[in-house]
């Protein structure tokens, strides 16, 4: 499930790569404050996976 959660952040963060330069090429703020948003998101998500990763190594 990891590996799932992983591609997910991943995606999820070039789809915010992606609508932060169509903001900033369109002179958007709006969409370019999203996809700065969507990319913090796939931080956190990839944080939170290390973690589990990490947790899942020290039981082991």
């Amino acid at each position: 499930m990891s590996t799932e959660d992983r591609l997910r952040a991943t995606a999820k963060n070039i789809e915010g790569k992606a609508q932060e330069i169509v903001g900033e090429v369109t002179g958007n703020p709006e969409d370019k404050a999203q996809g700065k948003a969507k990319q913090a998101e796939a931080r956190v998500q990839h944080s939170v996976e290390n973690v589990k990763d990490e947790i899942k190594k020290a039981i082991d």
